[in-house]
Protein backbone atom coordinates (compact mmCIF):
# COMPACT_ATOMS: atom_id res chain seq x y z
CA UNK A 1 0.00 0.00 0.00
CA UNK A 2 1.41 3.23 -1.17
CA UNK A 3 0.76 6.11 1.82
CA UNK A 4 3.55 8.46 0.53
CA UNK A 5 2.02 12.17 -0.23
CA UNK A 6 4.14 14.18 -2.19
CA UNK A 7 4.36 17.67 -0.35
CA UNK A 8 3.29 21.43 -0.92
CA UNK A 9 4.91 24.23 -2.56
CA UNK A 10 3.42 27.22 -0.23
CA UNK A 11 4.30 30.67 -2.09
CA UNK A 12 4.23 33.45 -0.78
CA UNK A 13 4.39 37.25 -1.92
CA UNK A 14 3.76 40.60 -0.31
CA UNK A 15 4.98 43.86 -1.25
CA UNK A 16 8.58 45.13 0.61
CA UNK A 17 7.76 45.69 4.51
CA UNK A 18 4.83 43.95 3.99
CA UNK A 19 5.61 41.29 7.10
CA UNK A 20 6.05 38.26 4.63
CA UNK A 21 9.57 37.30 6.56
CA UNK A 22 7.81 37.00 9.65
CA UNK A 23 5.13 35.18 8.44
CA UNK A 24 7.14 32.82 6.74
CA UNK A 25 9.62 32.35 9.95
CA UNK A 26 6.85 31.67 11.82
CA UNK A 27 5.33 29.14 9.75
CA UNK A 28 9.22 27.46 9.40
CA UNK A 29 8.93 27.48 13.05
CA UNK A 30 5.77 25.77 13.80
CA UNK A 31 5.96 22.93 10.90
CA UNK A 32 8.82 20.31 11.44
CA UNK A 33 7.86 19.21 7.59
CA UNK A 34 7.90 22.63 6.01
CA UNK A 35 11.79 23.51 4.88
CA UNK A 36 13.02 26.66 3.40
CA UNK A 37 13.59 27.23 -0.50
CA UNK A 38 17.18 29.15 -0.77
CA UNK A 39 16.99 30.85 -3.52
CA UNK A 40 20.02 31.81 -5.72
CA UNK A 41 20.91 35.23 -6.25
CA UNK A 42 24.20 37.98 -8.27
CA UNK A 43 23.51 40.64 -4.96
CA UNK A 44 26.00 41.01 -2.45
CA UNK A 45 25.49 38.73 1.18
CA UNK A 46 24.16 41.21 3.60
CA UNK A 47 25.33 41.24 7.39
CA UNK A 48 25.51 37.48 8.95
CA UNK A 49 24.33 35.98 5.93
CA UNK A 50 26.06 32.73 5.01
CA UNK A 51 26.12 31.14 1.66
CA UNK A 52 23.74 27.68 0.95
CA UNK A 53 21.69 28.82 4.20
CA UNK A 54 20.29 32.46 3.55
CA UNK A 55 20.95 32.35 -0.46
CA UNK A 56 23.31 30.59 -3.23
CA UNK A 57 25.16 33.78 -4.03
CA UNK A 58 26.35 33.45 -8.24
CA UNK A 59 27.96 35.87 -10.14
CA UNK A 60 26.22 37.23 -12.87
CA UNK A 61 27.81 34.81 -15.83
CA UNK A 62 27.43 31.45 -13.53
CA UNK A 63 23.79 32.84 -12.56
CA UNK A 64 23.12 32.91 -16.58
CA UNK A 65 24.96 29.77 -17.34
CA UNK A 66 21.92 28.10 -14.86
CA UNK A 67 19.27 29.96 -16.65
CA UNK A 68 20.70 28.02 -20.14
CA UNK A 69 20.78 24.95 -18.30
CA UNK A 70 17.02 25.13 -17.07
CA UNK A 71 18.13 24.83 -13.52
CA UNK A 72 15.64 27.48 -12.32
CA UNK A 73 11.82 27.27 -12.04
CA UNK A 74 11.52 30.78 -11.77
CA UNK A 75 14.40 33.20 -12.54
CA UNK A 76 13.78 37.44 -12.44
CA UNK A 77 15.75 40.86 -12.01
CA UNK A 78 14.71 42.54 -9.10
CA UNK A 79 16.80 45.80 -8.18
CA UNK A 80 19.37 44.78 -10.30
CA UNK A 81 19.96 42.03 -9.33
CA UNK A 82 18.89 38.23 -10.44
CA UNK A 83 17.26 36.14 -8.09
CA UNK A 84 16.08 32.35 -8.83
CA UNK A 85 14.52 29.46 -7.42
CA UNK A 86 16.20 26.07 -7.76
CA UNK A 87 13.88 23.77 -9.96
CA UNK A 88 15.14 20.26 -8.75
CA UNK A 89 16.01 20.98 -5.36
CA UNK A 90 11.93 21.52 -4.88
CA UNK A 91 11.16 18.22 -7.04
CA UNK A 92 13.15 16.31 -5.07
CA UNK A 93 11.91 17.57 -1.37
CA UNK A 94 8.11 17.14 -2.86
CA UNK A 95 9.16 13.50 -4.13
CA UNK A 96 9.79 12.65 -0.09
CA UNK A 97 6.64 14.32 1.04
CA UNK A 98 8.34 17.45 1.95
CA UNK A 99 6.58 20.33 1.72
CA UNK A 100 9.02 23.27 0.84
CA UNK A 101 8.33 27.26 1.20
CA UNK A 102 8.79 30.13 -1.35
CA UNK A 103 9.04 33.18 -0.05
CA UNK A 104 9.04 35.21 -3.60
CA UNK A 105 8.21 38.29 -5.40
CA UNK A 106 5.32 39.51 -7.31
CA UNK A 107 7.40 38.93 -10.52
CA UNK A 108 8.99 35.93 -9.91
CA UNK A 109 5.26 34.11 -7.93
CA UNK A 110 3.95 35.00 -11.51
CA UNK A 111 6.29 32.92 -13.58
CA UNK A 112 5.93 30.26 -11.05
CA UNK A 113 2.12 30.40 -11.83
CA UNK A 114 2.81 30.29 -15.90
CA UNK A 115 5.38 27.38 -15.99
CA UNK A 116 3.48 25.17 -13.60
CA UNK A 117 0.28 25.99 -15.66
CA UNK A 118 1.97 25.13 -18.66
CA UNK A 119 2.65 21.32 -17.98
CA UNK A 120 6.83 22.66 -17.14
CA UNK A 121 7.06 21.05 -13.50
CA UNK A 122 6.93 17.00 -11.91
CA UNK A 123 4.10 18.39 -9.48
CA UNK A 124 2.30 20.54 -11.15
CA UNK A 125 -0.99 20.68 -8.47
CA UNK A 126 1.69 20.61 -5.49
CA UNK A 127 1.59 24.62 -5.63
CA UNK A 128 -0.68 26.67 -3.00
CA UNK A 129 -0.07 30.52 -3.67
CA UNK A 130 -0.74 33.28 -1.12
CA UNK A 131 -0.58 37.05 -0.98
CA UNK A 132 -0.25 38.88 2.16
CA UNK A 133 -1.61 41.88 1.44
CA UNK A 134 -1.17 45.44 3.27
CA UNK A 135 -4.52 47.07 4.81
CA UNK A 136 -3.30 50.04 3.17
CA UNK A 137 -0.45 51.98 1.15
CA UNK A 138 -0.14 54.40 4.52
CA UNK A 139 0.30 51.86 7.03
CA UNK A 140 2.93 49.80 4.33
CA UNK A 141 5.01 53.46 4.26
CA UNK A 142 5.05 53.54 8.06
CA UNK A 143 6.39 50.28 8.58
CA UNK A 144 8.78 50.99 6.30
CA UNK A 145 10.12 54.27 7.61
CA UNK A 146 10.08 52.41 10.83
CA UNK A 147 12.52 49.72 10.06
CA UNK A 148 15.09 52.69 9.35
CA UNK A 149 16.95 51.24 6.52
CA UNK A 150 15.84 53.33 3.66
CA UNK A 151 16.32 56.92 1.96
CA UNK A 152 13.13 58.64 1.24
CA UNK A 153 13.60 57.80 -2.52
CA UNK A 154 13.69 54.51 -1.99
CA UNK A 155 10.69 54.23 0.10
CA UNK A 156 8.71 55.98 -2.71
CA UNK A 157 9.98 53.26 -4.95
CA UNK A 158 9.42 50.73 -2.83
CA UNK A 159 5.65 51.80 -2.36
CA UNK A 160 5.26 52.64 -6.44
CA UNK A 161 6.07 48.97 -6.74
CA UNK A 162 4.19 47.75 -4.42
CA UNK A 163 0.97 49.56 -5.51
CA UNK A 164 1.87 47.40 -8.83
CA UNK A 165 2.13 44.52 -7.02
CA UNK A 166 -0.92 44.66 -5.27
CA UNK A 167 -2.67 44.60 -8.07
CA UNK A 168 -1.87 41.13 -8.72
CA UNK A 169 -3.36 39.63 -5.75
CA UNK A 170 -6.11 37.95 -7.85
CA UNK A 171 -3.80 35.76 -9.18
CA UNK A 172 -2.87 34.39 -5.78
CA UNK A 173 -4.79 31.20 -4.26
CA UNK A 174 -5.58 33.17 -1.47
CA UNK A 175 -5.12 36.34 0.26
CA UNK A 176 -4.83 37.48 3.79
CA UNK A 177 -4.93 40.85 4.52
CA UNK A 178 -2.40 41.76 7.22
CA UNK A 179 -2.96 42.51 10.61
CA UNK A 180 -0.82 41.53 13.67
CA UNK A 181 1.91 38.61 13.54
CA UNK A 182 -0.16 36.40 15.19
CA UNK A 183 -3.06 37.36 12.84
CA UNK A 184 -1.39 36.70 9.92
CA UNK A 185 0.19 33.40 11.37
CA UNK A 186 -2.91 32.12 12.26
CA UNK A 187 -4.79 32.62 8.55
CA UNK A 188 -1.62 31.11 7.18
CA UNK A 189 -1.53 27.99 9.76
CA UNK A 190 -5.34 27.65 8.48
CA UNK A 191 -4.24 27.65 5.17
CA UNK A 192 -2.04 25.09 4.98
CA UNK A 193 -4.16 22.91 6.99
CA UNK A 194 -6.88 23.00 4.86
CA UNK A 195 -4.68 22.04 1.83
CA UNK A 196 -3.10 19.22 3.42
CA UNK A 197 -6.58 17.92 3.96
CA UNK A 198 -7.81 18.12 0.47
CA UNK A 199 -9.27 14.49 -0.59
CA UNK A 200 -7.45 15.76 -4.05
CA UNK A 201 -3.90 15.52 -2.28
CA UNK A 202 -4.35 12.06 -0.41
CA UNK A 203 -3.06 9.04 -1.89
CA UNK A 204 -5.19 6.31 -3.72
CA UNK A 205 -5.88 4.14 -1.32
CA UNK A 206 -8.56 4.78 1.36
CA UNK A 207 -7.62 8.29 3.45
CA UNK A 208 -8.41 6.32 6.94
CA UNK A 209 -5.39 3.53 6.51
CA UNK A 210 -2.82 6.69 5.78
CA UNK A 211 -0.42 7.98 8.05
CA UNK A 212 -1.25 10.89 9.91
CA UNK A 213 -0.64 14.28 8.40
CA UNK A 214 2.97 16.09 8.85
CA UNK A 215 2.81 19.50 10.27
Amino acid sequence: MNDQRTGLIVMISAPSGGGKSSLCQRLLNWSTNLIYSVSCTTRAPRGGEQDGRDYFFLTPAEFEKRIAQDDFLEHAKYNGNYYGTPRRFLEDQLAVGKDVLLDIEVQGAGQVMQRIRAGGFAYPQALVSIFLMPPSLELLETRLRRRGTDSDETIKKRLALAEREMAHWREYDYVIVSGSLDDDFAQGKSILIAEKCRSSRQPKDNPWQQKELSF
